[in-house]
């Protein structure tokens, strides 16, 4: 994989053209950012700035989301000026942990995978399976997720073909379960919110949702999976195939409305 040209496209394809989310979300380029607004989700996804500019587009900014709520600014460690990280957090931003970029080609993926005995994957098609899924992340990741199955309400229902997602479920109980987003006119889908139990991690069924969801992927003409792996799913990705393209770090914002 030519990681450089690998990159490239998913600035232009992914960061710079973002999917606006759900009912009342949109886009909007400028000050020299890309940002989203409503939706689900509310952001900066791409930035090109300069030493000169930065502390003004990031001013410029703060002003924009002011009164929408917390919202966040997501930082590749490629993204110019070099010291932006400080910019953003003497401006009032917060880090949250850096996760990492990972990419591969879906054809180049080892995607042999065996459940469990016992488990079987569910893909999610309604708002049962959408409610199971908030439950489990809240089980496994903490923090409400209501917002955010809200938003896959939403975007399921404006546009199903952009999202899909899949449930691990053991004794009639989720286990484990992610999406995969579909980014129109890109060749990239993401992989998003894997995440599964304690008692059911280390046994084959993280590695069978990624399979599951790379197929949906391939099924709909998309060349490459990227995922923003944390620490615990980066190694188990790197020996599935994927490459390292960046670290990424999400900025928050909750300051004053």
């Amino acid at each position: 994989m030519d990681t450089a040209a690998v990159r490239r496209a998913f600035d232009e394809q992914v960061r710079q053209r973002p999917h606006p989310g759900g009912a009342g979300g949109h886009v909007e380029h400028a000050d020299g950012v890309v940002r989203v607004l409503g939706g689900g989700w509310a952001g900066v996804t791409w930035s090109a700035l300069d030493a000169a500019g930065a502390d003004a587009a990031v001013a410029a900014q703060v002003d924009r989301f002011r009164g929408l709520g917390p919202w966040e600014w997501k930082h590749y460690s490629y993204d110019q000026p070099p010291d932006l990280p400080e910019r953003l957090r003497a401006a009032g931003f917060t880090a949250e942990p850096a996760e990492t970029l990972l990419v591969a080609e879906i054809a180049d993926l080892d995607l042999r995978a065996a459940l469990p005995a016992g488990v079987t994957l569910r893909p999610v098609v309604d708002d049962e399976g959408i409610a199971a899924l908030v439950r489990l992340h809240d089980e496994v990741f903490g923090g409400d997720h209501a917002p955010l199955g809200a938003a896959l309400a939403a975007q399921a229902a404006e546009d199903p073909d952009s999202v899909g997602a899949v449930l691990a479920v053991a004794e009639g109980r989720p286990v484990a379960g992610g999406r995969v987003e579909m980014v129109r006119g890109s060749a990239f889908a993401g992989l998003w919110g894997g995440g599964t139990l304690p008692a059911w991690r280390g046994r084959g069924v993280f590695r069978a949702l990624v399979a599951s969801r790379a197929a949906l992927a391939a099924a709909a003409g998309f060349r490459y999976l990227q995922v923003d792996a944390s620490a615990d799913s980066r190694p188990i990705l790197g020996r599935l195939g994927f490459v390292e393209l960046a670290t990424t770090t999400p900025f928050t914002y909750d300051g004053p409305s």
